[in-house]
């Protein structure tokens, strides 16, 4: 009988790896948060109760979103489990989820904080960073999405980024259009004739992450609180302030589900009023 180590690592990781382009993170929280506690056991010594125990131990120190990312994998590699005849029943399946609804914070700029990130992303002299940002800022793409960027990508002509179904979160091709401040951004760019969009300067080769310039460009802002993703919910609510549909936002963020666009139902509320007047 299999241990869970061995259906992890033999029979999970090569199945997952031609299905999720994101295995990496899925590898991560096994040999982290679920090895440790599970590795040694044989697959029916493993209960709901143990699992919830397992999850219970990680409630004080992560967020619900990141306790529930362990449960998701100890469910679906068990799942397989019990498809691949390996085990009779999931003891995970009955484990309900946390709730992510607190954790699940939007931070959206008012006038006064969106001129002083501008004024910092034009002015500060990490320019491919600040390129990066805008061009976030100017898209609502995602970060691995414009890190992944290639030239042969974009359509200057119909002023279109394709993002391809490798980098796409939803494993979709999806057309992005390009408005006058990203092109502006794509017109600054010295890489065009090399393969990515944006190259680091100091290396010559693509980002992996800009996590630390960005904390050093918030910090000059007065931002501390602003994650690079709340550039991609900035993006949305200058569309549904704008008067645009919640449809026409779906389509340009590339939500497989229109209960992912209704987060910002609530951004409609001016513009609803002045429907209504």
């Amino acid at each position: 009988e299999l241990t869970y180590e061995r259906l992890f690592e033999a029979h999970y990781i090569p199945h997952k790896s031609l299905h999720k382009r994101s295995i990496e993170d899925d590898i991560r929280i096994y040999r982290l948060k679920i090895k440790p506690t599970l590795g040694h056991k044989l697959l029916h010594q493993i209960n709901r109760f143990e699992i919830q125990a397992l999850l219970n131990s990680f409630r004080d120190s992560l967020k619900p979103a990141s306790c529930n990312h362990i449960l998701k994998v100890i469910r679906h590699s068990l799942n397989l489990a019990v498809e691949w005849e390996f085990l009779e029943s999931n003891p995970a399946t009955k484990i309900p989820l946390f709730d992510e609804a607190d954790s699940k914070v939007e931070h959206y700029l008012n006038d006064a904080e969106l001129e002083r990130l501008l004024t910092v992303l034009h002015t500060d002299e990490n320019r491919t960073v600040c390129q990066i940002a805008l061009f976030l800022l100017s898209t609502g793409c995602r970060l691995n999405e414009v890190l992944s960027a290639q030239w042969s990508d974009i359509d200057l002509e119909k002023k279109i980024f394709l993002v391809r179904a490798s980098n796409s979160k939803s494993k979709r091709l999806r057309p992005v259009p390009l408005n006058e401040c990203a092109m502006g951004v794509l017109n600054q760019l010295d890489t065009k004739g090399k393969t990515p969009l944006f190259l680091n300067a100091h290396t010559g080769k693509p980002y992996t992450t800009i996590t630390k310039v960005w904390a050093r460009l918030r910090k000059q802002a007065g931002l501390e609180h602003l994650r690079l993703h709340d550039l991609r919910h900035q993006y949305a609510s200058f569309l549904v302030n704008s008067g645009r549909t919640l449809y026409e936002v779906q389509q340009i963020l590339g939500h497989s589900d229109s209960k992912v666009t209704m987060r910002y139902a609530h951004l409609s509320t001016k513009t609803l009023q002045e429907a209504s007047n």
